[in-house]
């Protein structure tokens, strides 16, 4: 198949959607499918092939992100050089410019449109945009995704997911940017079930991000030496591979670990906008912390060989990092506090805390740290499911999916 990516977030841009379609591509492309991708960025890195910038934004960026230009700059940009657009599938992952773009030729030229819906645009403005402008932002954005995909769906304000305007609003969003697409992917049922429950009528298929094959090779280690193992007494070492950002919860995560009463270590992969807040506030709190910044993906795994537990501790966003997926590829327990996490962590491979506050996650790390047994227990159980999260086994699943939508 000649398949068209469209996404906002992909180049210059650490995470988890960057990451994902990158281990979907390569695996595609290892099938023998082609697979352009349509992005926003000023450079293509070296070594890189079938990446198509599209028009970006100097100045402006988007937590980091190059922003696109408009839809219809885009759709110029891109007929420009694909004037026949002879793609198979076009498969969009996100609901910025770019992706807009995607959907509107998808539907120009009636190719098959499959759109993967990452995660709650709801809670990202809801943590990440001040109080005064939070609904300011969510009008402006309805109103512009508005003027490219129906709105068909309104949302009300309820007791649930959408107890105020501002996240009715994006919820709007996400709905009708579902139903405008073929057929819908989500990384975890938990999330496909709320989809549904606000407006969804297309069908949704859950498919989990996965771990690259080739690096769980690449650790070079057998299974048996993978277990991890706490001494009693030792300080717990806890690993942090995600964001050091407002919705990865990093704050509230550092006030847990300077309250805890057993030693602990905390070392952090990652970079993001809390990282330099997240830095100070554990120097000024005696908190024992690395911060490593970015790291390059295969000394973090060298890193996460060391650690005794995982912290994924984002609450209600409905997403499903790889942080997760690689502790699971590598033997490394998870410690998280969001209950819906429980359909992707594999039974006794983790542990939860109480409730999402500072002083619950303290309280249950002091419990791991009391009771080092229980590592070696957890970390059995994350290894009898590796299997599961392989790239290979969730492409056979996405295969599907295009298949599905491309027969029809």
């Amino acid at each position: 198949m000649k398949i068209a990516i469209f996404t906002d977030v992909f180049l210059e841009v650490p995470g988890g959607i960057p990451s994902s379609i990158q281990a979907q591509r390569k695996s595609l492309e290892k099938l023998g499918h082609k697979v352009t991708i349509f992005c926003p960025g000023f450079a293509v890195p070296k070594g890189e092939h079938d990446i198509e910038l599209v028009p970006t934004h100097k100045h402006l960026k988007f937590g980091g992100a190059p922003l696109s230009k408009s839809p219809e700059k885009v759709e110029q940009s891109v007929m420009k050089k694909y004037p026949l657009f002879d793609f198979d599938l076009v498969h969009v992952h996100y609901e910025a410019s770019c992706s807009l773009a995607g959907m509107r030729l998808a539907k120009r030229f009636k190719i098959p449109l499959v759109q993967t819906m990452h995660g709650r645009e709801d809670m990202a403005i809801a943590v990440n945009v001040p109080h005064p402008f939070k609904l300011l932002v969510a009008t402006v954005l309805q109103f512009l995704h508005s003027q490219y995909i129906p709105v068909k769906i309104k949302v009300r304000c309820d007791n649930d997911l959408a107890p105020s305007l501002t996240r009715a609003k994006m919820w709007t969003i996400m709905v009708n940017h579902a139903n405008y697409a073929d057929k819908v992917i989500t990384p975890s049922q938990h999330f496909a079930n709320k989809l549904k429950k606000y407006g969804v009528i297309k069908p949704i298929v859950a498919v989990s991000n996965g771990v690259a094959d080739d690096m769980v090779r690449s650790l070079g280690v057998p299974v048996e030496k993978l277990v991890r193992k706490m001494k009693p007494g030792e300080p717990l070492k806890i690993f942090w591979n995600s964001r050091v950002s407002k919705e990865k919860r990093i704050m509230p995560f550092l006030q847990a670990l300077a309250i805890m009463k057993k030693p602990c270590e905390f070392s952090v992969c990652g970079d993001g906008n809390a990282f330099k807040q997240a830095q100070k506030y554990a120097k000024r709190h005696g908190v024992k912390a690395k911060f490593y910044g970015r790291v390059p993906h295969d000394e973090v795994l060298e890193k996460m060989l060391t650690q005794h537990i995982s912290a994924t501790v984002s609450y209600g966003f409905d997403t499903q990092g790889l942080t997760l997926l690689e502790a699971e590829a590598t033997g490394m327990p998870v410690f998280f506090c969001d209950p819906d996490m429980k359909e992707s962590v594999p039974h006794g491979g983790g542990i939860m805390a109480k409730g999402p506050s500072a002083e619950q996650m303290a309280a249950m790390l002091d419990s791991i740290a009391s009771h080092s047994e229980i590592i070696e227990k957890m970390s059995h159980n994350m290894l009898k499911h590796r299997k599961e999260i392989l790239q290979s086994t969730q492409m056979k699943k996405l295969v599907a999916v295009y298949k599905s939508v491309v027969s029809k």
